[in-house]
């Protein structure tokens, strides 16, 4: 097989309730709300002036398939599956809890405590098996992931360390990748001009 230039687009769903609260989310399947729907039609909007897509894939979690599904009615392409391994990281016993109940329940040191959230390692362990699969699978095409901020974070921590010792990725930001000959580099990290005015 020829190695040719893969690009991949990673997307972090739009806002949610528990988002605007400050709730950890995790596997809890939270919907969008309506700013969170705005957004996701707004990088629509993007992407429609964009060089071309190939496909759209999505976790499996109702905030994410609901941006995709966005993505892909203005874009006019439909979402080709979901998959579980580009959920969020599963947070245990926090889902649901703020910083505040978090520090009342367990203490300021609750980071410390088996809470039996996912570990780091589990969850950029996991998004670099998907990516490596996805490239292999899909070798020369051009992909749009719509995913979660720990998942993309932590994939792009261990991915490209050199790069991001630590990541911030907000609400419906376009995340850039390219993929060629073993290789890969970040040509666009957390994106959110088309949010200016939303």
């Amino acid at each position: 097989m020829i190695n040719q230039l893969t690009t991949i687009g990673l997307i972090r769903h739009g806002v949610t309730e528990w988002n605007d609260l400050g709730k950890a989310q995790g596997v809890s399947d939270i919907p969008l709300n309506k700013l969170g729907e705005k957004q996701a039609y707004s990088i629509g909007s993007r992407l429609l002036n964009d060089e071309k897509w190939d496909m759209i894939i999505s976790s499996d979690l109702s905030r994410a398939v609901e941006t995709a599904q966005i993505i892909g009615s203005v874009i006019n392409i439909s979402v080709s599956h979901h998959d579980e391994r580009i959920r969020e990281i599963d947070c245990g016993e926090i889902e649901g809890t703020t910083e505040l109940i978090r520090q009342e329940r367990w203490g300021s040191s609750w980071r410390e405590i088996d809470l039996g959230m996912e570990s780091y390692e589990e969850v950029g362990k996991r998004g670099i098996e998907f990516l490596e699969e996805i490239v292999r699978s899909y070798n020369g095409k051009r992909i749009l992931i719509v995913s979660h901020g720990a998942l993309i974070g932590l994939t792009l921590q261990r991915l490209l360390p050199n790069v991001f010792q630590s990541t911030n990725i907000d609400n419906t930001s376009l995340t850039i990748l390219h993929h060629n000959n073993g290789n890969w580099d970040c040509a666009l990290y957390n994106c959110t001009k088309h949010l200016v005015g939303v």
